[in-house]
């Protein structure tokens, strides 16, 4: 039996605190055991790197050696990882103590990040620096080594396609000189999963039911530079639709009022993707008549005879469910209140599969974030449903310098600071500064998107800008002033904008040879006016569009004081269409607009519209239009129209690339001028440009080429057959 029992060698812990982990107590019996169990007790704790029990007598004598407390954790070699990211992957923290079994498990896990991020090669030893009152430096020697690409990827059993087809359809990628830019070309296993999903959504909307991916395997090469990925499949038979019915088991509802927004019908090839549009499609229009609490379910019946899969859309009723709460995790900076403005369900509102969807669009579109996730839980009631936002937050200042060439304002500079999210609170504030060989331009503007907080827009801007318009018109002009603007929204879609605007506006240092008509213009006017915009907007994003619609319709009137006393109006649509996918884009546009002085008074030059450049390319900047034939200065116009239809595709290089091709036609015209004479040409005869372009979408700014040929023009516009422009950021 155990009379007593002492500690001995402990330093940091209390004699006390170690009777305390022991499994026995003075009064118990001394037996191999009871001894066992108090040893494992002991190491249990981690606290101590040797323990030993020995028998004195009726004495149990403990004798510990502690193990040491972390002084500091450093890493050394690691470049490509910084410091901050590696510490944020491991356990162990300064002040801890220190056991090689928690060293092991965070040296594992720093294995894992590198692989993670490509790098098979690496090389981590932990080394162990002791230091005086039992403590320890611990330092992880990294040797981050080369990254290892994958060489190739080939597929095995697929008869149907090709391996560079179905490459293109997967994540993967083999590497190549020009993807320095991308990681596609890393092997990540995460990816390699993914892949085999990418794999089965692309057979499965080709029709083909049965496919299967049978493995995915990848193999390191000797030297850790390589891997070469395999993916197995079986492709199976391909199926066409058979019937496709719609069962709604509602009360008082007829089922046929869903026919029209089957995406999918008999005699197709079966396409999964098509099912589920035709899912959302019922969900949302359901919603849209009132059935809120419905479950439209999928049934699939494959005929392996006929080559077929027979369809039924089931629509049941189902559990009235509600919002219970909605948790937001990962915006360190960002509002909570910024998010959840952007949602459009709120706690308590009936849930809503398409809001829901809505709802990340609009997170999404803040431009705030890197990743978004949005996706809901069971609540703690079967009629309750958690929304939980994941958000990862990225960078959304901006302090950069630009340099440049455009072939509408020649070589140009600018430095630009902006705070897209500032405080956190999702204002807008900006100052730029462009400097060009056409062009000097400063701007100062905040916005605060939900004034009041209310989803009311509201904020102001402040500009100085010069142009050199001589090449065009003989003179050279300056503009001062500030604007306020405030929007909301009317519905959904529907949004109203309001503006006031105050400017000085110099018409200056004219050619002595100009046209008359622009002499005359020539001094200072102030111009004070209201403007508003009505937006109709249904685009899929802001931010890359491709699919929806944009609208608007804009009125200003000048007269509030000033000189300029002006009504005019601009209105305008572009339609966005998917032709293939998300990869080849149809857009048209369409504008028209009129401008009218007021009172008697003419309209000045600087108020009037110009077309040409930009807005049709095939001719210059101000190219068409009324125009002096004995100066050969462009006048501007009242009246404009002008529309462009445009298909952008891929050419064939990687998408990550960002290169897109253009084929497009501009047409436009612009007439209408309130001075009349022998030498001024002025007809309303339509004007149209054909052309091909290709632009990029470069990490240093956006690179376009476009080169069009007019095939309907006068005599007097002036034709641009090649445009280039292109900025840069360092």
């Amino acid at each position: 039996m155990i009379r007593d029992i002492q500690v001995v060698g402990t330093e940091r812990i209390e004699p006390a605190t170690v009777l305390t982990y022991l499994d026995i107590k003075v009064g118990d019996p001394m037996t191999q055991e009871t001894l066992d169990s108090a040893l494992k007790s002991l190491f249990g704790t981690g606290l101590f790197a040797d323990v030993s029990l020995r028998q004195k007598g009726s004495t149990l004598e403990v004798t510990v050696v502690e193990n040491p407390v972390i002084n500091e954790i450093a890493f050394e070699g690691n470049d490509k990882i910084k410091d901050d990211e590696l510490l944020a992957e491991i356990q162990l923290r300064p002040r801890q103590v220190f056991t090689r079994t928690k060293v092991q498990t965070d040296t594992t896990r720093l294995y894992q990040v590198y692989r993670r991020n490509g790098r098979f090669a690496v090389n981590i030893e932990p080394k162990v620096i002791k230091l005086d009152q039992n403590r320890v430096n611990l330092v992880f020697e990294v040797d981050e080594g080369p990254v290892t690409y994958v060489k190739s990827v080939k597929f095995v059993g697929n008869t149907h396609f090709s391996d560079n087809k179905l490459l293109s359809e997967i994540s993967t990628a083999e590497t190549r000189w020009y993807k320095f830019l991308s990681t596609d070309d890393r092997y990540d296993p995460d990816r390699l999963a993914y892949d085999q999903e990418l794999l089965r959504r692309f057979y499965m909307s080709e029709g083909y039911a049965d496919f299967r991916v049978i493995s995915a395997t990848a193999e390191l090469s000797k030297d850790k530079d390589y891997f070469y990925v395999t993916f197995t499949v079986e492709e199976g038979d391909r199926y066409r639709v058979g019937n496709v019915r719609v069962a709604a088991d509602l009360r008082d509802f007829d089922e046929n009022a869903l026919v029209p927004f089957l995406k999918i019908q008999p005699g197709e090839w079966y396409n999964a993707d098509k099912v589920q549009e035709t899912v959302d499609a019922f969900t949302e229009a359901l919603a849209d008549m009132n059935q809120n609490f419905v479950s439209v379910r999928p049934d699939i019946e494959r005929n392996r005879e006929k080559k077929t899969v027979e369809l039924s859309f089931s629509v049941v009723e189902t559990q009235k469910q509600f919002v219970e709460r909605i948790d937001i995790q990962g915006n360190v900076r960002t509002m909570d209140k910024v998010i959840r403005r952007e949602m459009q369900l709120v706690e308590g509102d009936a849930f809503n599969k398409e809001k829901l969807a809505k709802s990340e669009q609009n997170i999404k579109d803040l431009g705030f974030f890197e990743n978004v996730r949005v996706s809901s839980q069971q609540g703690s009631a079967p009629d309750k449903k958690v929304i939980d936002i994941g958000v990862e937050e990225k960078s959304t200042g901006e302090l950069s310098i630009g340099a440049g060439f455009s072939t509408a304002d020649g070589p140009l500079a600018d430095f630009r600071v902006r705070e897209r999210n500032l405080l956190g609170k999702g204002q807008d504030l900006l100052f730029a500064t462009t400097i060009a060989g056409e062009r000097t331009e400063f701007d100062l503007s905040f916005t605060e998107p939900y004034f009041l907080d209310r989803d009311l827009m509201a904020g102001f801007s402040l500009f100085h800008m010069t142009r050199d318009l001589h090449d065009e018109s003989s003179y050279a002009q300056r503009r001062t002033g500030g604007s306020l603007q405030m929007g909301y929204p009317l519905s959904e879609n529907l949004r109203q904008t309001l503006n006031y605007r105050l400017e000085r506006n110099d018409i200056e240092d004219v050619d002595p040879d100009a046209s008359r008509f622009i002499l005359d213009q020539e001094g200072k006017r102030v111009t004070s006016a209201i403007s508003q915009t009505l937006a109709y907007d249904t685009r899929d994003s802001k931010l890359i569009t491709t699919k929806g619609t944009y609208a608007w319709l804009n009125t200003e009137f000048a007269g509030l004081g000033g000189d300029a006393e002006y009504l005019s109006g601009k209105l305008g649509a572009s339609y966005f269409y998917p032709v293939y996918e998300d990869q080849v884009i149809l857009s048209v546009l369409g504008e028209t607009g009129a401008i009218g002085g007021l009172s008697g008074k003419d309209v000045k030059i600087n108020e009037r519209y110009f077309l040409g450049g930009t807005s049709l390319r095939g001719f210059e900047t101000s190219g068409i239009g009324p125009r002096d034939t004995l100066t050969d200065d462009a006048l501007g116009g009242n009246l404009f129209y002008r529309g462009s239809v445009e298909m952008a595709f891929p050419i064939g290089l990687p998408e990550e690339m960002g290169i897109q091709g253009h084929a497009f036609t501009d047409f436009g015209s612009l007439w209408d001028l309130d001075e009349t004479g022998t030498d001024i040409v002025d007809n309303n005869s339509l004007r149209a440009a054909g052309g091909v372009g290709v632009s990029w979408r470069s990490p240093m700014g956006p690179v376009r080429v476009d080169l069009a040929t007019p095939y309907l023009s006068e005599d007097f516009d002036k034709e641009e057959n090649f445009r280039f422009s292109f900025g840069t950021r360092f």
